[in-house]
């Protein structure tokens, strides 16, 4: 395969994003000069990632074929998987491709961002094909945690590649939607190039739970709840919020919506019929305090504990219209997402503060995944019988395991594609592999600035977090290089100055006698003052405390 980098005969699958990561899904499809994507997705910012909003994937490869892109295709609408688009949109204006539901999401997030009619938005429907240039590409229904999700059969000159998007064999879905066994089955027997599989849920023997057990846990909850019941669950899965209403309508309960992407994903859903919420069932906020408490029933978002969301003001009882009290109950329908449990446990803590009962994922079926376990993947490998498999969707761990389940259903180790983002993976005839790689990376998104935070910003966040800052004010005449003025030492998160002034004192002292000790020449270049004040207060401070704040030697020109 090692000249099949130019060969415009060659299918090549690059991922940009979602392989050795949760999140951040996006890869591409390039056969000649034609070329598709497959989702655009963000993740949200790990720890380390100081100030950061989010983070989307660098198309800095895509950018410069920008011309050669036939279709964007998108199996979902969860945020991982279309959370980039405003962002990337603007190099990419190329047709988009979807269900309604998700492109619904996608218009409307759109119009937040003020690029609304920007592109071209085309709905389809499960087992709908679309050609776009030498690729036709077929939307195959996936049951997932989110309605309309689509896995992808994408047809091009060199075989048929599947592309699982998130799933799970769900074979109670409250929609009734299942996953289409049956078109799986029938690439299957006409013969599958490669399975690009979801490997989230690798580590889990077994099955997933049917979400209608979600269902089932909220009948048994609900009619013993004697305040207010108030569920958190992220706003995208409808199939949720529809257990929830219909559960509350059974004890005679109204509903309230809270937080803005829970009042706009569920109007957009109710608008396409995916939804259904009669409407002297909805209640607004105003209405709240007429009601007796035994007949509410809120949902809303924050179930991770955001800082902002309604949930957490609740909890620490700083929400000017709603306040709990004994015997109210909160139900975080979700699972905890990794880096969170912290701030979700803090959460929960408030909550009972407060007063309230809580349910969540750890004590009560209140929660499934929507992503397959072991036996679903090993099922779909065996409809789908490909002469590749190529784990995507996971960090690199369930990459790996998953290509280790693929070996006990009889697809050789060989066979198995370990990519990671960047990686060029080539196909031709009945050879496959990885050939080399593209640039790729992460693009952080701070405030209205995106990508103009780099590791090296991160680096300096971090060091300023952990260590302060120290800022050394000192007026020089320009001509004589004699000290006029301070120096001044303002610290941030580096010493209390109230109690600290005799420290403070003997800083100030050794500014003095290192700067006195220098010629003429050196007071006359500013940039060797700031040399010199950073290199003695660097060796003090680390000799004195141990601690190395940034230091800013500020020089005025007197």
């Amino acid at each position: 395969m090692e000249t099949a980098q130019n060969d415009n005969t060659t299918l090549r699958i690059i991922p940009l994003g979602g392989l050795g990561e949760i999140g951040l899904n996006m890869a591409l499809f390039e056969y000649g000069d034609d070329v598709i994507i497959v989702d655009c997705g963000l993740m949200f910012p790990e720890p380390h990632m100081l100030g950061i909003d989010l983070v989307i994937p660098d198309i800095t490869y895509l950018r410069e074929r920008a011309d050669r892109v036939r279709g964007l295709f998108l199996t979902h609408g969860h945020e991982d998987h279309i959370g980039a688009l405003p962002f990337v949109l603007q190099d990419l204006l190329s047709p988009i491709y979807g269900t309604a539901l998700t492109l619904g999401f996608v218009k409307e997030k759109l119009k937040e961002y003020k690029l609304d009619g920007l592109v071209e938005l085309n709905v389809v429907k499960p087992r709908d094909k679309v050609v776009a240039g030498c690729f036709e590409v077929e939307f195959i229904r996936v049951a997932h945690s989110i309605v309309d999700g689509c896995g992808l059969a994408i047809r091009s000159p060199q075989g048929v590649v599947i592309h699982t998007g998130d799933f799970k064999l769900d074979q109670t879905p409250v929609d009734g939607q299942l996953t289409d066994l049956v078109t799986l089955a029938r690439y299957g027997e006409e013969g599958v190039l490669a399975l690009m599989s979801d490997s989230t849920n690798v580590e889990r023997e077994g099955y997933t739970l049917s979400e209608k057990l979600v269902g089932d846990a909220f009948d048994e909850i609900f009619p013993h709840c004697p305040g207010r019941i108030i569920v958190a669950a992220f706003s995208s899965n409808i199939h949720r919020v529809q257990q929830v209403v219909e559960a509350a309508a059974k004890c005679g309960r109204k509903i309230l919506l809270n937080g803005r992407s829970m009042l706009a994903n569920v109007q957009i859903a109710r608008e396409l019929g995916y939804l259904r919420i009669p409407d002297d069932l909805l209640i607004d906020l105003k209405e709240l305090p007429r009601l007796p408490k035994e007949e509410v029933c809120m949902i809303t978002t924050g179930s991770q504990g955001e800082p902002m969301s309604a949930l957490t003001r609740i909890a620490m009882d700083d929400h000017k219209q709603i306040k709990l009290e004994k015997g109210d109950t909160v139900i975080l329908s979700s699972r905890f997402i990794p880096g969170n449990e912290k701030t979700i446990s803090d959460l929960i803590n408030h909550l009972y503060r407060r007063g309230a009962e809580v349910f969540h994922e750890k004590v009560s079926e209140v929660h499934v995944s929507g992503h397959a376990s072991q036996e679903e993947l090993k099922l779909m490998m065996n409809l789908v019988r490909p002469r590749f498999f190529i784990p995507v969707h996971g960090e690199y761990r369930h990459l790996v395991k998953h290509a280790k389940l693929a070996q006990k259903v009889g697809i050789p180790w060989e066979n198995c594609i370990l990519a990671v983002n960047g990686d060029v993976m080539a196909f031709k005839g009945e050879e496959g592999g990885i050939i080399g790689s593209v640039e790729t990376g992460r693009v952080f998104v701070d405030g209205k600035g995106i990508g103009d935070v780099g590791e090296v910003v991160l680096k300096d966040r971090k060091h300023l977090s952990e260590d302060g800052m120290v800022v050394v004010i000192i007026g020089i005449n320009q001509g004589s290089g004699e000290i006029i003025y301070g120096p001044d030492i303002v610290s941030r998160g580096f010493v209390f100055e109230d109690e600290s002034q005799e420290f403070l004192d003997e800083t100030k002292k050794i500014v003095l006698d290192t700067l006195a000790a220098v010629n003429t020449e050196v007071m006359a270049d500013w940039s060797e003052v700031k040399q010199e004040v950073r290199r003695i207060l660097r060796r003090f401070f680390n000799k004195t405390l141990e601690r190395r704040p940034v230091i800013l030697p500020l020089i005025l020109e007197m």
